[in-house]
């Protein structure tokens, strides 16, 4: 009767997590900085240490986790702003934006996470878990009377969401080895606002499915495997792959994102060190990949002069552009993100009773290039350290336990030309001199509670 409690409970807060998938979590690029409660505590450390691999953690580890449940849920706000310096030059055939700071509205999110593990029997376990892999949301509002890009009264931005459900299987291979597999189910949204600017004068493949198309869903496949070894008595390694997640295409935003509309999600790769220094310190670093440039749609830099499908031809007439690549085509502009990598140490505290502390600190490459800052203040995630600290409290002798996380990532920015305006007086004597300067700006703060038992 207990073990059909339990799996109710389950399957409701399963359900629930899908349902109400928001992009909400601190960030490396798009990805989340951590998953799981105790996990975030940690920065997102711990592939080597096996109790915090419920949420999406390493999946060989799972074996020695035991019978669990958890769930859990994270608000995040992040503060958004872009600021251009500069006046538009006005010229026929450039794009410049008016002067200004505007910040996102839309500043908290909230999302549920939620984990189970069972021993099948003393070398192996089944897991599911629930959780938002990452996501991205802007919402711009007009300022006198146009949009970021230009159009009158638009609101611009994009809303990116991403859940992931994962079955996963450990088994334990012998006293100091296990292996875990983990089949991936994906859901994806997206919405864009405010950009029909860019369907002007030939710049999209298809200008009816660029902009203000409302939410367009997405769902694809992926698998996981993950490895944990105890190299010592107190030392243990872990490391783990996560293929690239392959989704069906955004239809609705076929002339926006190359390859018409394609949008997977990334491979990553971490490995990992845990050190158990004696019975109530555990510190842990990670090192992660993740691989931005698998994807077009993410990495494919922005080149102005492909967007046009004609220029001057030097006596007053146009010619076909022989290197003319539209939004939304196989070669299309993305937002230019390069691959990178994640540096995470934690460290783990039990020493008081009933009580477990956490502290971590997380850094990243910058995957957002000054060169790029025109397209990403849609998605500006220049996020590249975050501190962090978690505790747990049990609550009985059953093991029950509340967890806590907070994050914390300073300001971070970027700043370039909008490679799509330039000096008019310059340009009268065949200078194509940047005109206007663009500056994204974020920081994040997170709260994470969840409740095990």
């Amino acid at each position: 009767m207990k073990m059909r409690s339990k799996f109710l409970i389950s399957a409701s807060l399963l359900l629930a997590g899908i349902i109400t998938t928001q992009s909400a979590s601190a960030t490396d690029g798009y990805f989340s900085l951590a998953y799981g409660t105790q996990n975030k505590g940690m920065a997102g450390a711990g592939i080597a240490w096996y109790k915090n691999s419920l949420i999406n953690g390493n999946p060989a580890s799972l074996v020695k986790l035991g019978n669990q449940y958890q769930f859990g849920v994270n608000m995040f706000n992040p503060n958004r702003e872009y600021t251009v310096t500069g006046n538009p030059s006005m010229m026929d055939g450039t794009f410049g934006l008016a002067p200004g700071t505007v910040e996102s509205d839309s500043k908290v999110f909230f999302m549920p996470t939620f984990g189970a593990n069972w021993l099948l029997n003393e070398k192996s376990s089944f897991s599911v878990a629930v959780y938002g892999n990452g996501g991205m949301n802007t919402d711009y509002a007009p300022k006198n009377g146009f949009g970021t890009f230009g159009m009158p009264n638009a609101d611009t931005g994009v809303d990116l969401g991403q859940c992931f459900l994962n079955l996963s299987y450990a088994y334990q291979v012998s006293e100091k080895h296990s292996f875990g597999v983990t089949a991936i189910a994906a859901y994806q949204y997206f919405e864009a606002k405010g950009l029909g600017a860019f369907g002007m004068n030939g710049m999209s493949s298809d200008a009816t499915k660029l902009t203000d198309n409302g939410h367009d869903n997405a769902y694809g496949l992926g698998f996981k495997l993950g490895y944990l070894g105890q190299l010592t008595e107190k030392l243990s390694v872990g490391a783990s792959y996560q293929t690239m997640v392959y989704m069906s295409e955004f239809d609705d935003y076929a002339g926006l994102f190359a390859e018409q509309g394609d949008f997977n999600i990334p491979s990553t790769w971490t490995v990992g060190l845990a050190y158990q220094a004696n019975e109530n310190w555990v510190f842990a670093a990670d090192f992660k990949r993740i691989n931005y440039t698998d994807i077009a749609s993410v990495s494919n830099p922005m080149d102005p002069m492909a967007l046009a499908p004609m220029i001057p031809d030097g006596a007053g007439g146009y010619n076909p552009n022989p290197n003319y690549v539209p939004l939304g085509s196989d070669n299309g502009a993305g937002f230019g993100w390069e691959d990178i990598n994640c540096y995470k140490i934690g460290a783990e505290y039990s020493g008081i009773e009933t009580w477990t502390l956490r502290a971590g600190y997380s850094h990243c490459d910058q995957p957002i290039q000054k060169s790029e800052v025109l397209f990403n203040i849609l998605a500006p995630g220049v996020m590249c350290d975050h501190i962090t600290l978690g505790c747990s409290k049990e609550l009985n002798e059953k093991g029950n336990a509340l967890h806590f996380a907070l994050v914390y990532a300073p300001e971070c920015s970027v700043k370039g030309y909008n490679p799509m305006d330039f000096d008019a007086e310059q340009a009268m004597q065949g200078k194509m001199v940047p005109n206007q300067t663009i500056e994204i700006k974020m920081s994040q703060i997170e709260l994470e509670i969840a409740y095990s038992f």
